[in-house]
């Protein structure tokens, strides 16, 4: 993909993506890291097709998703899990859970109850099937809703700070999870993040991306086997990654405060 996207081109005209460039390998597990306000969520909305990009391409399996003179039309191939939640209120867990197949007609409602059952066993969450999203604790509805996520089947899982709001230790069970999901689906992950320790444990591969306008600065591979667990934190390379990660990203966050102190002047 390469994207460039300008807010208010007739008035403000704040260009918040330039010319942002990037491959993402089918099965990869993306993590995008940056500052505060440099496109991060810009970008995952035009791909989930919440809005329209001014310039460039962005391709799905080698297909045309959106350009400068189309809007990608959202769809099921990319699910988004989204920062504050969106479950159902009015519906149990299992509802949920089969929500999205049931609608779109792609299984009918036994095999759905079957596939959702199973999926949210192996998740953990068994015993809460019907439970109402307000009977249940904040990471068991990030599960379900991941869970709900990946009974759609996808093509693209897109995560926006999923976990920003979580405690350390809520997060740590919530990153195990994600990665069991990831280990036995192999599903092309989209996933921002302000937490670089995240960042390097989760992702195949961390885009560093530059303070507004946002373009990408850097590509950390992380090389570290799969499958990983918390033993991972302490090792020699996954600490030689954190560093690298934190030195580029702190450049940028000084140059967006500074930008910021300029605007405030």
């Amino acid at each position: 993909m390469n994207v460039t996207k300008i807010y208010d081109p007739d008035g403000a005209n704040v260009l918040a993506l330039d010319d942002c460039c990037m491959e993402i390998q089918a099965g990869e597990f993306c993590v995008m890291v940056g500052p505060s306000g440099c496109g991060k969520t810009t970008l995952l909305n035009a791909i989930a097709g919440f809005h329209d990009i001014t310039s460039g391409e962005i391709h799905l399996d080698g297909e045309l998703l959106c350009s400068g003179t189309r809007m990608a039309d959202p769809g099921a191939d990319r699910i988004v899990v989204f920062q504050q939640g969106a479950l159902f209120p009015w519906y149990t867990v299992l509802e949920n859970a089969t929500y999205g197949p049931l609608v779109q007609g792609k299984m009918a409602k036994a095999e759905a109850r079957k596939a959702a059952e199973e999926l949210l066993g192996d998740m953990g969450l068994k015993g809460i099937l019907h439970n109402y999203p307000s009977e249940i604790s904040s990471g068991m509805r990030r599960r379900v809703e991941i869970a709900r996520a990946m009974m759609n089947d996808p093509k693209v899982l897109l995560m926006d700070e999923p976990y920003r709001a979580m405690d350390a230790l809520t997060k740590t069970v919530m990153h195990k999870h994600l990665l069991d999901v990831y280990d036995a689906t192999h599903k092309t992950i989209f996933f921002i993040t302000h937490d670089l320790e995240e960042a390097i444990f989760l992702g195949s591969r961390v885009y560093v991306m530059t303070t507004r306008p946002g373009r990408i600065k850097k590509v950390i591979d992380v090389d570290i086997p799969r499958p990983r667990d918390f033993r991972v934190l302490s090792s020699e390379r996954y600490l030689s990654l954190k560093g690298e990660a934190i030195e580029a990203v702190h450049e940028e966050a000084k140059r967006a405060f500074e930008a910021g102190e300029r605007e405030l002047a």
